[in-house]
């Protein structure tokens, strides 16, 4: 499928995506996220491998409007729980 990504014109299948983020450890997951086999990566870190440019160059948008055409699915990260609050009276050494 014919992509545009970045004013530059990807032809892409899905398969191909897939192989090219085999092998690859995704980064913490933030803002908008793509399921890629079993793992989840950030659609920036994706657009940065499939387009062999640099990540500034295109919109985590642009990407995901790509990677949705070709049968990915994209979402935002989850949002991490807050780190629970230690209180001055709980801490062990204020005893």
């Amino acid at each position: 499928m014919r992509c545009v990504i970045a004013r530059f014109p990807f032809d892409l299948t899905k398969s191909e995506v897939e192989q090219l983020m085999e092998g690859i450890p995704p980064e913490p997951a933030t803002g908008m996220c793509v399921a890629v086999g079993r793992r989840v990566y950030p659609v920036k870190q994706v657009g940065q491998v499939i387009t062999r440019q640099d990540r500034r160059d295109f919109t985590a948008q642009e990407v995901r409007r790509a990677l949705t055409r070709l049968g990915f699915a994209c979402h935002d990260a989850p949002v991490a729980a807050p780190a629970q609050e230690v209180r001055a009276d709980d801490a062990p050494w204020a005893w």
